[in-house]
């Protein structure tokens, strides 16, 4: 296999849009500030993420307006909405970032339509465009110890879980344990940029 060759520039969110079998992964915009608004009063949300506590809409705003467009325009963090093929209600949001030289995957679903398999469809969506357009060599998955329902979706998109580090996230002026976990290109079927050379057994 040809190793994969990024984009030459950082993709156009007016133009980038990832289809699944049930999903279509677009850039959140103006139109969803009320639906993500919505589903970050979910406590569980608010709990297993670094969104603000208690979540306000002028937090949904900024985000949206503000922070989404900075970060594609920066080629830093790739946000998405989830949604059916068809069109409907936003079911997730996904975002690729690489603020620390690795690339990571964050993600929440909407409370209502948990359970359906639509954030790990549209994160092994996410993580292919992640290899094959941003030329990742290396996706990490990280989550508070405890966040069972992000490590099952990260899991059943075939992410590795590779331990615990240690005090490893901050958040809300405490550090906690964090679960790591990672998926290569090749988890995938997908060449690499460069060789890797696994240890012996």
């Amino acid at each position: 296999m040809e190793p994969l060759t990024p984009a030459a520039a950082s993709p156009d969110p007016s133009t980038t849009f990832l289809i699944t079998e049930r999903l279509r992964l677009r850039p959140l915009n103006p139109d969803d500030i009320e639906a993500v608004y919505a589903a970050c009063q979910d406590p569980d949300v608010q709990r297993w993420t670094t969104i603000p506590s208690p979540y306000e809409r002028q937090h949904a705003e900024h985000f949206i307006e503000r922070f989404v467009p900075e970060m594609w325009r920066a080629g830093s963090n790739f946000v998405f909405g989830v949604e059916p093929v068809g069109g409907g209600p936003l079911l997730a949001s996904l975002n690729a970032h690489n603020q620390t030289g690795v690339w990571e995957v964050g993600y929440w679903t909407v409370k209502e339509h948990r359970g359906r398999g639509y954030t790990t469809e549209a994160l092994r969506a996410l993580t292919r465009w992640m290899f094959t357009e941003l030329g990742a060599d290396r996706v990490e998955w990280r989550a508070e110890v405890g966040n069972e329902g992000s490590r099952a979706v990260a899991l059943k998109a075939g992410f590795v879980l590779e331990g615990t580090l240690r005090g490893a996230l901050l958040t809300r002026g405490t550090t906690r344990d964090t679960w790591i976990g990672a998926l290569l290109p090749s988890d995938l079927g997908l060449p690499s940029r460069h060789p890797y050379l696994p240890p012996r057994p």
